[in-house]
């Protein structure tokens, strides 16, 4: 077979490019939604920090998770839960924002290490190919990830807010304002998504693929 392959391949292509415009349409939305519902965007995000950080303890007490671990991640949501004083307002050079993306990465890392150190050993003892290795299941280790590693950040990251002269644009939009005059500040997913479709504008406007008045 020669076509089919083909057909697989293009598939393929056209479905990663229609789940990457459904991821951004996504946050773009719950960015303009945290907009608006700053107050119960920041009280629910700080209930769900501490919320994490109880489950970790409990974690580490009752299913014997590493002790320095559990504190790495006690103290990374400690970080996280620093971003909150300034809500939804951040400055990429802020320390406490730099540190927070730094631990995200140290994180998952050591965890990463973490279960796959344990699901050597768990086979290493086994003695039979009958023998059921003691490891977590692939559903439970991606639920940590996804709850105790990923969720804090990702959250912080599609509400936090940063001013229009933070990302520098490419076209040639003015920056959006309040009605009091005043630069109004806008979800970070918002101001990625408009520039990387402002970016793609201009290589258009550059390549002759779309007139200078249009827009998308």
């Amino acid at each position: 077979m020669w076509i089919l392959p083909l057909v697989g391949y293009l598939g393929s292509i056209v479905g990663f490019c229609f789940l990457t415009l459904a991821i951004a349409s996504g946050l773009y939305y719950l960015s303009e939604l945290v907009e608006e519902h700053t107050v119960i965007a920041k009280r629910l995000l700080t209930k769900l920090i501490y919320f994490i950080i109880g489950l970790q303890v409990v974690l580490c007490l009752v299913d014997g998770f590493p002790i320095v671990l559990t504190l790495m991640g006690v103290g990374s949501h400690a970080v996280y839960l620093g971003n909150m004083r300034r809500f939804p307002f951040v400055k990429l050079s802020d320390p406490l924002f730099v540190a927070s993306c730094v631990l995200v990465l140290v994180n998952h890392y050591f965890w990463f290490q973490h279960f796959s150190d344990a699901q050597h050993r768990s086979y290493s003892r086994m003695s039979s190919i009958y023998d059921q290795p003691d490891i977590p299941s692939f559903t439970e280790i991606a639920s940590y990830f996804g709850l105790c590693v990923w969720l804090v950040p990702f959250a912080l990251f599609v509400s936090l807010s940063a001013s229009d002269n933070v990302l520098p644009t490419m076209g040639t939009e003015q920056p959006s304002r309040g009605d009091d005059g005043k630069n109004k500040r806008q979800g970070m997913v918002k101001v990625i998504v408009d520039n990387v479709l402002s970016a793609i504008g201009e290589v258009s406007r550059l390549a002759g693929w779309k007139k200078p008045e249009d827009r998308f």
